[in-house]
């Protein structure tokens, strides 16, 4: 424990907060413009980062990611959405609702691999810019994984039958503890971190795609 880089986990703590924040508002906004105003009547379409913390989700999780691998994600409290209130098919606006959190990550990860490509790395601001572009890609693609309450569950209708639809909802409740199995119980019983490769497939080339580093 002596060898972790406490400063470099506060930092990546501290990115992570208003990827979070903007990842949810997303949400909120995507909402609104269907109709569904659940969210902007309850105060979750502000930027204050109270309005959506989670304690374990938004805090504690986040810094133990941190710490153990180096880079954290997390989620906040779920932005209220009722999609009984949306204009046209429901399906479509729980998926357009559902990606506009991940497709608000990858805008701020696409303006920060701007400025590292136009800063470098070798100074503060190009160095926390590469750093807030890879919270912002762990961001995304931990949510594109198609298990509640993560976005990508909001996908499946769009794409599964409503056989595969019945099935994967008898899963859907065990979501989160299937999520802890992944992240601990499978890398210590068959010496395998999934999500490492996950990562190492999806967040890396286009972290260098977008940053040239």
């Amino acid at each position: 424990m002596g060898n972790i880089d406490i400063v470099g986990i506060i930092l990546r703590f501290a990115l992570l907060i208003p990827a979070i924040v903007f990842h949810e508002v997303a949400h909120g906004y995507a909402a609104l413009a269907l109709g569904d105003t659940t969210a902007k009547d309850q105060g979750r379409l502000s930027l204050n980062p109270i309005a959506h913390i989670d304690p374990w989700g938004t805090i504690l999780l986040p810094l133990l990611m941190t710490a153990m691998f180096g880079a954290g994600f997390g989620y906040a409290k779920p932005v209220p959405v009722n999609p009984y209130r949306f204009r046209g098919d429901r399906r479509v606006g729980m998926f357009l609702t559902g990606i506009a959190g991940p497709t608000a990550n990858l805008v701020m990860a696409t303006i920060a691999g701007i400025i590292v490509r136009i800063l470098g790395v070798d100074n503060i601001i190009g160095t926390g810019a590469y750093l807030f572009a890879l919270v912002n890609l762990v961001l995304l693609f931990f949510n594109l994984i198609p298990l509640p309450p993560l976005d990508g569950s909001r996908v499946l209708p769009l794409i599964l039958p409503q056989s595969a639809m019945n099935a994967y909802h008898q899963w859907e409740r065990y979501g989160f503890i299937i999520l802890i199995a992944i992240l601990w119980i499978v890398p210590a019983v068959f010496h395998f971190d999934p999500f490492t490769a996950y990562f190492k497939a999806t967040v890396f080339p286009i972290l260098t795609l977008l940053t040239g580093v």
